[in-house]
């Protein structure tokens, strides 16, 4: 059974007999009574169900409808209910709420209030890109938008800067360790790992286990597949599989480095590959999921594989005390199907370092928070006026993430110019042979993955090609 300790609302709480899957949502609504906590999708995309939740790493805003409880051992959770300070006066954003009329229905209200606090803290002001994750349907975003802005000129309220201080989480946890205890009904124990050593040798001894990072993928099993897991092992937590390497050399991505954290340290390597995060999920989701989920769930539309592939990485797999490496692009077999043995996971990717020609295009119904239709990401080398290097990769395209090799090879030796690539758009063809589903047709996919090939050229040669850039 789990045995689970954190902080909520500032009380420490101990939970004990739970299954190993049962989300921090439902267990704050039917045994906490903490409704405020809203169940909008139950699959991370409304936000009505945000919530803050600090570790040694900061603050972040998390959907707590596909957030497990075993996740949150040794942290500290804030429902919209633990944002009044205890004098009962509001927090700044709730009071901004209310002067500037953010709220009409209220039911999305509470997910916006979590989330604006944890820009208030974090002093993030860009509210568009903060709020993407955030949904609400009567009120609209410019009354809530004035009112995050006008927040952003109070200071953090000071019990909320303590009750969100590392340093006074884990003393909480430990001397309420025996006050609180909330039990269910029985279920086995989820592994939570301490090191990268510790899950090699259970994960070895347990091949048919699911591992869960940030359960962005995982917490749609349970609640909207209704699938039992079991045994599971919980492993965000492991630090020595976590963050982003730079050598002289070298790029190396722990595999449980999340997509903002590795959003933030990219950007001044490759600043396209960060754009294309930046479009991942919501800001909640990005705070959660992993690069090694975003890998090895081997989804044909996952954005990171075709960046990856176009830099050329290596992906790192361990199992027990074994590790082979492998270019990612053969990692990904057939749709459904990787190179990936029982007990064997993810534990880095790395590319080298390399002059900056990497640009990626997601192609979305939806600017912020969609399922690509296709992406494709292009790193083409120039010496002389030659194509001396290529490499071009896509999502959506096939039943996986795939290198677009025969227009590679049109490409390369010949002049980079605009004959040349109109030349090797006919190639795509031979590369790929699109489905059509309910996000594009076939002959769009086909169609697109030509235009983007030009739009690279235009962009290189200086030519503005981001509708969100040029000026009407």
């Amino acid at each position: 059974m789990t045995d689970i300790a954190f902080v909520l609302n500032g009380t420490p709480v101990r939970v004990t007999n739970q299954p190993a899957t049962r989300t921090l949502l439902d267990w704050l609504r039917e045994d906490r009574r903490l409704t405020g906590t809203k169940e909008g999708c139950n699959e991370g995309d409304c936000g009505a169900c945000t919530v803050m939740v600090t570790d040694r790493h900061g603050t972040r805003a998390l959907n707590a409808c596909i957030l497990f409880l075993a996740q949150l051992d040794g942290k500290a959770v804030h429902t919209v209910e633990g944002l009044t300070a205890p004098d009962g006066s509001p927090h700044p954003v709730q009071q901004a709420m209310i002067d500037h009329h953010g709220s009409q229905c209220g039911f999305c209200t509470p997910g916006f209030i979590a989330m604006m606090a944890v820009n208030h803290l974090n002093n993030e002001t860009d509210h568009d890109t903060a709020l993407a994750g955030n949904l609400c349907r009567c009120t609209g975003y410019a009354p809530i938008d004035r009112a995050a802005r006008a927040a952003a000129r109070y200071p953090v309220p000071d019990w909320l800067r303590q009750a969100t201080d590392p340093s006074f989480i884990l003393p909480q946890i430990l001397r309420g360790e025996s006050r609180i205890s909330a039990t269910g009904g029985s279920a086995p124990h989820p592994f939570i790992p301490r090191s990268a050593d510790d899950l090699a040798q259970w994960y070895a001894a347990n091949p048919d286990a699911t591992l869960i990072a940030g359960a962005t993928d995982v917490g749609l099993w349970v609640t909207k597949s209704l699938r039992s897991l079991c045994p599971v092992a919980f492993i965000a937590g492991l630090d020595d599989l976590r963050g982003v390497n730079v050598s002289d050399t070298e790029i190396r991505i722990g595999a449980t480095t999340t997509l903002a954290d590795l959003h933030r340290a990219i950007a001044a390597y490759h600043p396209s590959f960060s754009e294309l995060i930046r479009r991942y999920g919501s800001a909640q989701v990005r705070a959660a999921a992993t690069i090694g989920g975003n890998i090895a769930n081997g989804s044909p539309i996952g954005d990171s594989p075709p960046a990856l592939i176009a830099l050329g990485a290596t992906l790192h797999l361990r199992q027990g005390d074994s590790r082979r490496s492998l270019p990612l692009e053969d990692f990904f077999i057939a749709y459904g199907q990787q190179d990936r043995a029982p007990g064997e996971f993810v534990e880095a990717v790395s590319f080298s370092r390399q002059p900056d020609r990497l640009r990626c295009y997601k192609i979305s119904k939806r600017f912020d928070q969609d399922i690509s239709a296709l992406c494709g990401c292009f790193n083409v080398t120039v010496a002389d006026g030659i194509v001396t290097e290529a490499r071009i990769a896509f999502g959506g395209m096939a039943g996986t993430p795939k290198r677009a090799l025969a227009v590679e090879l049109e490409l390369l030796g010949n002049p980079w110019t605009l004959d040349t690539i109109k030349a090797a758009m006919a190639a795509f063809a031979e590369d790929f042979q699109p489905i059509g589903d309910m996000r594009a047709s076939a002959a769009y996919r086909l169609q697109i993955a030509q235009n983007l090939l030009e739009r690279y050229f235009l962009q290189d040669q200086g030519i503005a090609t981001d509708v969100l850039a040029v000026a009407p």
